[in-house]
C-alpha cells in the first residue's frame, strides 16, 4: 500500500458539541476539548476523538488504507514490514543525558531536531484528518500512564485500541494524558535537513513527553515506542519492566516467559491449564505482575490452527487487525503464504482469549524461564540458573539464527539481544538485572534455561527439540516437579541439568550424551562459549563480578 495522500475533503469538523462514536456510546468532543490537538498547534484538521471498530473499518476502508476479509478481520498491507530500529532517536538533554545507556539502538538526537521536526509535522497536519485515542499503558492504576495516540491513518486507531487499555466512559470524562504519540506516515523527513538517518523517523522526547514518527505505515511503532517510554520510567519506581509473556496457574502461581522470536514465547505462554495476563509485556511491582497492553500482537505466518487454536481463531474475528497477510481469491485469510513479508501479524484484544486472567494482573511470579533456540545444538533442553547466571543470561538475550533464514547465513548464527528485547532498553542493561535479581530473590523464583531449538547436533545435523518434550520440562518446573531431582553440571556453561523428568528420554537431558560425535559437540560447546564472551565484553564495566565469573568456560 502506497502512503496516504493529502485529504481535502474532510467528512466533519472538529467543533463544540461534534460527536466522536465509540463501542462504549457518544462522547461529545466537548468533553475534552474543542479543538483536541490545540496544544500542538495542529488547526482546522477533521478529528475523530476515540472513534469505535466500526467507525474504523468504514474509514479504512474509505481511505484506501484496508479491506475487510471475508472472515471478518481488517487487512491492511504496510510500505514497511517491520520496526525501523535504526531510524529510532532519543533527545538527548539533561533529563537523558546521564540515564541513558547511549550506542546500539539508543542514539542520541539535539532537542532542536525534535523541535524542527515537530513544527513541520504539525503544519503539514492542518486541515487533514486524524485520528485520536485516549488509552492507558497499563493494567495497574498505581503505574499506568495515560496516553493521547494521535495517528493519520484509521487502522492504525483501530490497532491502538486493540492494543493499549481502554478507558471506561467515566475514565474517558476526566482523561489526562501523560504522554502524546503524533504519528503521520505519509510525512517524511529529509535526511540532508533534518538531521535524521533516512525519510523515516521515530524521535523519543522524555522532558516534552512525546514521540513523533513519520514514514512508516508499520503500526507496531506506536506499542513499541510506549514500551520503552516505560523502559525508561519505571526502574525508578522501583518496578522491573519486561520483554516477556506471563500466565498464572488454578493456585495463583505466575510464570514468565522471556525470548526473542522464534523462541517458542507465545506458544508456550499458552497453556490451556493456565490463564494468560499478557503475551508481551510486562511490568513487576512490589505486589506482582501486572501487563502493559490490552491486547496481543501474535506473528500469524504458518499458524498452526491446532497447535494455536486461540491465535487462529482471531485471524478469522471481527475487529482483529491483519497487518500484511495475503487473502486468496475467496477474500480468506491465507496463513502459509509469506510473499509479502514472514512477519504477518494479528493484533487483537485480549478479551478475544477465553482463558484469560481477570484484570491482567497476578502476584509475584514463582518461575521464570528464558527462552533460547540454540542452532548450535549444545545448550540443555533444561537448566537451573543461580542468582548470578539469571543476571548474565538475560543481559546476553541469546538466541541463535539458522541458515536460510538472512541472506549470507550459511551456518548457525548467534543473536544477542540484551534483556530479550535491547531495542526498547533506554537504560544500562545492568540496571535492569540488577533490578530482576532483587526481585527474584524477594520471591523467590526460581529461573530456568529453556533450549526450544537442537539437539544432538547442530542445525542441520541433529534434530530440533520435540514440542512435547518441552511441554512436559515446563509442565515439570512450574509444578515443582524437579524440586527433588539430582542435577548435574555442564562443563562448558556451568549449567545444571536435570538427570531425570518423567516423559523424557534421559539421552535427551544432557546435551552431550545427545550427541553421537562427542568431540564434536566440545567443539560447538567451546566454539558458542567464546561466542557468549565475546558480546558480553561490552557489558562488564555496568555489572557485579560475581556476574561476569558466571560466563561460559571454552577451556574446560
Amino acid at each position: 500500500m502506497q502512503a496516504s495522500k493529502p485529504r481535502s475533503t474532510p467528512l466533519r469538523r472538529a467543533m463544540p458539541g461534534v460527536h466522536a462514536r465509540t463501542n462504549e456510546g457518544v462522547l461529545p468532543m466537548s468533553l475534552t476539548a474543542s479543538n483536541p490537538l490545540a496544544d500542538l498547534g495542529i488547526e482546522s484538521a477533521t478529528i475523530h476523538l476515540n472513534p469505535g471498530v466500526d467507525q474504523l473499518y468504514a474509514d479504512a476502508v474509505r481511505l484506501g488504507e484496508g479491506v475487510r476479509a471475508a472472515t471478518g478481520p481488517l487487512t491492511v498491507r504496510t510500505n514497511k514490514a517491520g520496526r525501523s530500529p535504526k531510524d529510532r532517536f532519543i533527545v538527548e538533554d539533561d533529563l537523558t543525558r546521564d540515564k541513558v545507556w547511549w550506542g546500539g539502538f539508543n542514539t542520541p538526537t539535539p532537542p532542536e531536531v525534535f523541535d524542527r521536526l515537530l513544527a513541520k509535522m504539525t503544519s503539514y497536519a492542518a486541515g487533514r484528518e486524524l485520528f485520536v485515542q485516549q488509552v492507558f499503558a497499563g493494567t495497574d492504576p498505581a503505574y499506568r500512564i495515560g496516553v493521547r495516540m494521535v495517528t493519520e491513518m484509521a487502522y492504525h486507531s483501530l490497532f491502538i485500541r486493540n492494543m493499549f487499555v481502554r478507558p471506561s466512559p467515566a475514565e474517558l470524562q476526566d482523561f489526562q494524558s501523560d504522554w502524546t504519540v503524533l504519528n503521520i506516515p505519509s510525512f517524511r523527513a529529509d535526511p540532508a535537513v533534518d538531521g535524521v538517518r533516512s525519510d523515516t523517523f521515530i524521535l523519543v522526547n522524555f522532558t516534552r513527553r512525546m514521540i513523533i514518527a513519520g514514514g512508516t505505515q508499520y503500526a507496531g511503532e506506536n506499542k513499541k515506542g510506549i514500551f520503552s517510554v516505560l523502559n525508561f520510567l519505571l526502574p525508578d519506581q522501583g518496578v522491573m519492566p519486561m520483554h516477556c509473556s506471563a500466565n498464572v496457574g488454578e493456585a495463583g502461581d505466575v510464570a514468565l516467559f522471556f525470548g526473542l522470536s522464534g523462541t517458542g514465547k507465545t506458544t508456550l505462554s499458552a497453556d490451556p491449564g493456565r490463564r494468560l495476563i499478557g503475551d508481551d509485556e510486562h511490568g513487576w511491582t512490589g505486589s506482582g505482575v501486572f501487563n502493559f497492553e490490552g491486547g496481543c500482537y501474535a506473528k500469524v505466518i504458518h499458524l498452526n490452527p491446532e497447535a494455536e487454536p486461540i491465535i487462529y481463531r482471531t485471524t478469522r474475528t471481527y475487529g482483529t487487525v491483519l497487518e500484511n497477510v495475503v487473502l486468496d481469491e475467496q477474500g480468506v485469510p491465507d496463513l502459509n503464504d509469506g510473499s509479502l513479508t514472514e512477519n504477518t501479524r494479528s493484533a487483537y484484544p485480549i478479551e478475544e482469549v477465553d482463558n484469560r486472567q481477570p484484570g491482567s494482573v497476578g502476584g509475584h511470579p514463582k518461575h521464570v524461564v528464558f527462552l533460547t533456540a540454540d542452532a548450535f545444538g549444545v545448550l540443555p533442553p533444561i537448566s537451573r540458573l543461580s542468582p548470578e547466571q539469571t543476571m548474565y543470561q538475560f543481559i546476553s538475550g541469546f538466541t541463535a539464527k539458522i541458515p536460510g533464514t538472512e541472506e549470507g547465513v550459511s551456518e548457525p548464527s548467534p543473536t544477542f539481544s540484551t534483556c530479550f528485547g535491547a531495542p526498547f532498553m533506554p537504560r544500562h542493561p545492568g540496571e535492569y538485572a540488577r533490578l530482576l535479581a532483587q526481585k527474584v530473590q524477594a520471591s523467590g523464583a526460581q529461573v530456568w534455561l529453556v533450549n526450544t531449538g537442537w539437539s544432538g547436533g547442530m542445525y542441520g545435523q541433529g534434530q530440533r527439540m520435540s514440542i512435547a518434550h518441552t511441554r512436559a520440562l515446563l509442565s515439570a518446573a512450574l509444578s515443582g516437579g524437579l524440586d527433588g531431582v539430582a542435577f548435574e553440571r555442564e562443563p562448558f556453561f556451568n549449567l545444571e541439568i536435570p538427570t531425570a523428568v518423567p516423559g523424557v528420554p534421559a539421552g535427551v537431558l544432557n546435551p552431550q550424551q545427545a550427541w553421537a560425535d562427542r568431540d564434536a559437540y566440545a567443539h560447538t560447546a567451546r566454539k558458542l562459549a567464546r561466542m557468549f564472551r565475546e558480546n558480553f565484553r561490552r557489558f562488564e564495566d555496568g555489572v557485579d563480578r560475581a556476574v561476569t565469573e558466571s560466563m561460559p568456560n571454552p577451556d574446560a
